[in-house]
C-alpha cells in the first residue's frame, strides 16, 4: 500500500509553518496516542503521525520531501550492510513524552539510545549510478565484552543501590494550581543502574562500554547524489541502561567525472559532431557510462544546441523499481581551427553559394559564415 502524504496525515497545507505542524502533530498524537486510544488501528496510525512529523520539521528532509515525495526520505537496497534510508524515524515513545510528559502514570525508563555517528565515503560518478559496496571506518562506543556491559568484574557481586531500591530512578511529586505532577529522574547514586559496582570492570573500568574502532561495509545504492547520507540503523554508539544502539550516518561526496554530469535523473552528455556531419547528417557511435556502444543518427542540417535523447539510459530512480532517467545530448558543432590553403578555398566557395539572411545580416550566423569569419 502508497504511504499516505506527510501534509494530509497531519492535516496541514504545504506552506504551513514549523509551529503549525508542531500545533497539529499535538493534537493528532493525542488522538492516536495508544494509552488513550483503544482502537486497532491506533499504534499505527500514531507511528504515521510521528514519522510525518519526523521529517515536516527538518528542514532538509521537508525540502527533500517536497522535490522527490517519500523516495527523497526512504529507500532500500540490498548489500554489505542494510540501507535503511536517508533519515530517522525514531520511536513514537520518546517523541510522545517530549511533548506531554509522563502520561498516565506510565514509568519513565532509565535507558536512552545511544548517540549517532557520522562518516564520510567518496564515490566515483559511475558508483553513485550504478551502487558500489564500500568498507568505513567507524569509531564508536560499544558494550564492554568482558563484564557483558554491567560493569562489574566477571565473578564479582553488585550492590543493590538502597537509594532508588533498586528501580534506578526517583520519582518526585508537586502540587501546582493545575493539580498534581510527578517527574522520574534518574537515581543520581547510582547513575540509573539500579546496583553498586563494588568491584570495577578492569577493562572499561566500571563504564560498561568502551570505544572501538570497526570496519562496517555499506551498500550504497544506484542513484545517490552528492552530499546525500546513508542511514545504517543500530550501528551508532551503545545506548545506556539496555537502550537501543544510535544509528551510523553515511556522507556520500560524488566526483565529478569528465564527459558525463547529472541533471536530476537524467545523464548529460555534450556530443561534439564537425560541420559536414551537422551539414549533411552522419552516424555517430558513442559509449555510454555503462560502456555499452550506442549509435546516434544525426539528421542533415542539425543545428547547434540541438537535443538528441535515448530513453531509460539516464540514472536509476532510488526506491524506483527499474525505472531510470534520460540519457540527454545536446549537440555541440565543433568548427575546425586549422585548415589549409585548398580547404579554406573550399569553404569560401561554399559560402559564397549558400542563400545569406535578410538584408545580409543575422543575429545567429550559419556555421559556414562562422568559419569564414574565423578565417578572415
Amino acid at each position: 500500500m502508497p504511504k499516505r502524504d506527510y501534509y494530509d496525515i497531519l492535516g496541514v497545507s504545504r506552506g504551513s509553518s514549523e509551529e503549525d505542524i508542531r500545533k497539529a502533530f499535538r493534537k493528532k498524537a493525542m488522538d492516536y496516542h495508544p494509552d488513550r486510544n483503544k482502537s486497532p488501528d491506533a499504534e499505527e496510525k500514531f507511528k504515521e503521525v510521528n514519522e510525518a512529523y519526523q521529517v515536516l520539521t527538518d528542514p532538509d528532509k521537508r525540502s527533500r520531501y517536497d522535490r522527490f515525495g517519500h523516495a527523497g526520505v526512504t529507500a532500500d537496497a540490498s548489500g554489505a550492510r542494510n540501507f535503511d534510508g536517508f533519515d530517522i524515524f525514531g520511536g513514537f515513545g520518546d517523541i510522545f513524552d517530549s511533548f506531554f510528559g509522563d502520561y498516565a502514570g506510565r514509568g519513565t525508563s532509565t535507558a536512552q539510545r545511544g548517540g549517532d555517528v557520522q562518516v564520510a565515503v567518496n564515490v566515483s560518478f559511475e558508483e553513485s549510478v550504478f551502487g558500489v559496496e564500500k568498507e568505513v571506518s567507524v569509531n564508536r562506543v560499544e558494550r564492554c565484552s568482558e563484564c557483558a556491559g554491567t560493569g562489574s568484574e566477571p565473578g564479582t557481586d553488585t550492590q543493590t543501590c538502597a537509594t532508588c531500591k533498586g528501580m534506578g530512578q526517583l520519582r518526585r511529586t508537586q502540587r501546582s494550581l493545575f493539580g498534581q505532577f510527578s517527574q522520574v529522574t534518574p537515581c543520581s547514586t547510582c547513575r540509573g543502574r539500579g546496583n553498586i559496582i563494588l568491584h570495577p570492570c578492569n577493562s572499561c573500568s566500571g563504564a560498561g562500554s568502551k570505544r572501538q574502532a570497526r570496519k562496517i561495509g555499506v551498500r550504497i545504492p544506484g542513484g545517490i547524489e552528492d552530499g546525500m547520507q546513508v542511514r545504517l540503523t543500530g550501528e551508532g554508539h551503545v545506548g545506556t541502561g539496555g537502550g537501543p544502539h544510535g544509528n551510523l550516518y553515511v556522507g556520500v561526496a560524488v566526483e565529478p567525472h569528465k564527459r558525463f554530469q547529472r541533471d536530476g535523473y537524467d545523464l548529460v552528455y555534450e556530443l561534439p559532431i564537425n560541420v559536414v556531419q551537422a551539414t549533411l547528417g552522419d552516424e555517430v557511435e558513442i559509449v555510454t557510462l555503462s560502456g555499452d556502444v550506442e549509435t546516434v543518427k544525426i539528421p542533415p542540417g542539425t543545428q547547434p544546441g540541438s537535443i538528441f535523447k535515448m530513453k531509460g539510459k539516464g540514472i536509476p530512480l532510488i526506491n524506483g523499481g527499474s525505472r531510470r532517467g534520460d540519457l540527454v545530448m545536446p549537440v555541440k558543432v565543433e568548427v575546425p581551427t586549422s585548415l589549409d590553403t585548398h580547404q579554406k578555398q573550399l569553404i569560401r566557395e561554399l559560402g559564397d553559394t549558400l542563400e545569406k539572411p535578410e538584408n545580409g545580416h543575422s543575429k545567429d550566423k550559419g556555421i559556414f559564415d562562422k568559419i569564414k569569419d574565423a578565417l578572415g
